[in-house]
């Protein structure tokens, strides 16, 4: 199985007060044992890094950064994909959806993935798995 991680699910993973830290936690390490592909996004990176020097410090951004980031296909986000999702993102005009959201579904299906690491119902909506199943909100 190819799992794309999305932003709300690194919190999850890296926030210990986070409600489904340990649920992330576990279904990481078992992912990480499988040896299943885990790709993400230079936006996903990006908003991670910044909600979490905002939210937790600079410890969970080096965490981040040292031992999770190594463990992941990035898949950079160039001017076509950007313009790809730029597309979505405001012919979707919602406030509660985000460029970040778009590139990672333009680039979801650009790589055939169908499971998302994730706890935002966004994935969902757009007609991906999103795992783990328990502990969504």
């Amino acid at each position: 199985m190819v799992i794309f991680v999305d932003t709300s699910g690194l919190l999850a993973l890296l926030d210990q007060d986070e409600p489904r830290h340990e649920i992330s936690s576990a279904a990481w390490m078992q992912w990480i044992e499988a040896g299943f592909p885990l790709w993400t996004t230079s936006y996903v990176l990006l908003e991670t890094t910044a909600l979490l020097q905002n939210r937790i410090g600079m410890d969970a951004v080096q965490n981040l950064h040292r031992n999770l980031i190594p463990l992941l296909n990035v898949k950079w986000i160039d001017p076509e994909l950007h313009d790809a999702a730029l597309t979505i993102f405001l012919a979707m005009n919602r406030r509660q959806l985000s460029l970040v959201d778009c590139a990672s579904f333009t680039a979801m299906r650009m790589l055939k993935i169908t499971t998302a690491f994730a706890f935002d119902g966004h994935f969902e909506e757009q007609g991906f798995v999103v795992i783990p199943e328990s502990g969504r909100g």
